[in-house]
């Protein structure tokens, strides 16, 4: 991942809070394939980085969800498992790095006692596809522990 500075999510989180749980298996043989934050329900979510927002979607296992673009549609950023999104969040908004998107929550398959924020980055292919990507792990991203952050 080129170097990025990214916002962490969950503002004010303890850094101890955000897991490395990119590698863990889940149902299905799948990977996790994302970062989990652990935070009190209602605790704002905001946008990593600048770009606009590509779609809003409700899931079974995501819950409530936001697919960010960055500015040159080369990463996707997935926030999910939200209680509710942010007043006037839509499709095509223009997100600065910070803006407010929604709030922590337990929707999708989050355990109800687990309030947390699923966090994930994809590269994008070609076809700019919201839905499919190659996974990036967040956690040393977030934690700039890869070079890859500032």
């Amino acid at each position: 991942m080129s170097k990025r500075n990214l916002a962490i999510p969950v503002p004010g989180v303890d850094r101890k809070n955000i897991l490395d749980t990119f590698n863990e298996s889940r149902t299905g043989a799948r990977r996790h394939e994302a970062t989990d934050i652990l935070a009190p329900r209602e605790s704002p979510v905001i946008a990593v980085d600048a770009g606009p927002v590509k779609k809003l979607f409700l899931s079974v296992r995501g819950g409530l969800t936001v697919y960010q673009f960055d500015g040159s549609a080369t990463y996707c950023y997935y926030y999910a498992h939200l209680d509710h999104y942010a007043k006037g969040l839509h499709e095509g908004q223009i997100l600065k790095r910070g803006d407010l998107i929604g709030y922590v929550g337990t929707s999708g398959n989050a355990r109800s006692d687990n309030s947390h924020l699923h966090f994930a980055i994809f590269k994008l292919g070609p076809e700019k596809e919201w839905w499919k990507g190659v996974p990036i792990n967040p956690y040393p991203v977030l934690l700039h522990l890869c070079g890859c952050g500032s």
